[in-house]
């Protein structure tokens, strides 16, 4: 029997130094995206490329019992601005290592060996999953329809992040 579908609280946060809600392209992509699944936009924001603000913005969120999942886009990739993985890493409880690895994996379709400059990465924290994606909309897209669609999904087989979500704070 199919479970019935449970809509997901999800924060969105773009880490950019140029940015605006206006020209944050990768930030409409995922809202679009997440909006048409049914699921919830629990907050949306912009940050610059500083790891403690980054840190500010997602510990708020991870305290906060009603969000579910946080999508960050932008400062995973290998300049001297991007920190995103530095700045959220050590916030997880439980690094998810697959997520990078099968974006990357994805990814190589569209971009052949480009995708080695990502450091997407995913994790829980305080029972919120999280998960870092590039800055491009392209990337979002990648992730949002090849990866997290169907794990934010309860009725996905064989399994799902949704169903784990309960257990996440077992000790």
């Amino acid at each position: 029997m199919e479970k019935a579908f449970i809509p997901v609280n999800i924060a969105l946060l773009t880490i950019s130094d140029t940015r605006t809600l206006e020209t944050d392209t990768s930030g409409k992509v995922l809202r679009e995206r997440v909006l048409a699944e049914n699921h919830l936009v629990s907050d949306q924001q912009i940050v610059r490329d500083d790891m403690y603000q980054i840190r500010a913005v997602i510990s708020q969120w991870i305290a906060d019992a009603d969000v579910q999942a946080v999508i960050t886009t932008g400062g995973t990739g290998l300049t001297g601005r991007d920190g995103t993985p530095e700045a959220v890493s050590v916030l997880l409880d439980k690094e998810i290592t697959g997520f990078g690895e099968l974006f990357r994996q994805i990814s190589y379709q569209d971009i052949r060996t480009s995708t080695i400059q990502s450091r997407a990465i995913g994790g829980v924290a305080n029972g919120t999953f999280i998960f870092c994606l590039p800055g491009s909309s392209g990337a979002c897209k990648t992730a949002w329809d090849d990866i997290l669609k169907d794990q934010l999904d309860i009725r996905h087989r064989p399994c799902n992040f949704v169903e784990l979500m309960p257990r996440l704070l077992e000790k």
